[in-house]
């Protein structure tokens, strides 16, 4: 399951994922509809999912600072808001990587992805590791 961070609604991002991601793709408002949802609320709304990985340009609030576990991942995108629509070609390339390719693998690790790297850390080990893109 890929859930999106609300920034990036009405961009055609998640059409753009479902067209080869074969599991479901929803925005973190699906999970909680209704309601505000504040940064701080998103690791307990992830932690009740199966295996979800939660996708976000919104790195500044996220690398290095959210409270990770082995029941989801969070992938940061180090891009402007203008290039959001990037995201895809991204992920589709970060997914291919050994450390990153099914869900089991994922789960427990934030990512900090760029055009020419991925760096991530895990629940359990909090140095960085960066591969190449």
């Amino acid at each position: 399951m890929l859930v999106l961070d609300e920034q990036l609604l009405g961009r055609d991002i998640d059409s753009a994922l479902a067209r080869w991601y074969r599991g479901p793709v929803l925005f973190i408002t699906d999970l909680r509809p209704g309601t505000v949802i504040k940064d701080d609320a998103i690791p307990l709304l992830l932690r009740q999912q199966h295996q979800a990985t939660f996708l976000t340009i919104n790195e500044s609030d996220f690398w290095r600072k959210v409270a990770i576990d082995a029941h989801f991942c969070v992938v940061c995108f180090a891009l402007p808001d203008s290039r959001a629509g990037e995201i895809p070609t991204l992920l589709r390339a970060v997914f291919r990587l050994a450390a990153f390719q099914s869900k089991a693998r994922r789960m427990g690790k934030v990512l900090r992805v760029t055009h020419t790297t991925v760096s991530y850390y895990t629940y359990r080990e909090h140095e960085t590791r960066t591969v190449p893109l």
